[in-house]
């Protein structure tokens, strides 16, 4: 290895203790270790140390291979000692404003589309069922009074043609009368010939068979 690569490799690595504390921190930050099951803990603990691992090996994969050396986590723990010393006071600083900044956003995005969006259309949908409804009942009342009327007018009009039939019946020789009775009488002894045969044929129907 180089002396270059040596050097490189050094930087890398305190730049990657310093990146590690930030991390860590921002980690602590969103995970709320107090208020989180303790196997939830667990297995967020280990994929971050997991992920974390995977970081630093990759980082030096790049730099030197991959190569090992006892100065590398003396690096890495330069590097964490200097992010605790110089830069996490301004790192949690910094963190709590962007976390607060992107919630404000989102409360304000929220709030603008209810606003203008949410609030509106669900006021434009409830005024059309209102005005559907009121035209239902509107026209389900036109209808009933509609009825009504027809209703009415039927039932003059069927007294004044009964009137006006009792009249004429009245009014006809007894030979007519006597022939349509007959006729009616007729009539009646053929549908119930018809009738008396068809209960005939459903009782036989009926009867279970043995």
């Amino acid at each position: 290895m180089t002396l270059s690569t040596q050097f490189l490799t050094m930087l890398s690595m305190i730049g990657m203790g310093s990146l590690f504390g930030a991390m860590f921190d921002t980690y602590q930050r969103f995970l709320d270790r107090p208020n989180r099951n303790s196997w939830i803990v667990f297995f967020n603990d280990l994929l971050f140390w997991v992920i974390q691992a995977l970081i630093i090996f990759y980082i030096l994969f790049l730099v030197n291979n991959g190569e090992l050396r006892f100065y590398i986590f003396v690096a890495l723990l330069c590097g964490f000692a200097a992010y605790q010393s110089l830069f996490k006071g301004i790192y949690l600083k910094s963190l709590e404003f962007m976390i607060n900044t992107v919630i404000a956003i989102y409360r304000f995005m929220r709030r603008a589309f209810l606003l203008i969006i949410y609030k509106p259309v669900l006021g434009l949908i409830q005024l059309v069922i209102s005005i559907v409804i009121l035209l239902g009942r509107g026209l389900f009342s036109l209808v009933q009074f509609v009825l009504k009327i027809v209703l009415f007018v039927f039932k003059v009009l069927w007294t004044i043609v009964g009137k006006i039939l009792w009249i004429i019946w009245k009014l006809l020789p007894k030979g007519i009368k006597k022939y349509v009775e007959k006729l009616y009488n007729r009539a009646a002894g053929i549908f119930m010939e018809i009738k008396n045969y068809l209960f005939k044929l459903i009782k036989k129907w009926k009867k279970p068979k043995k």
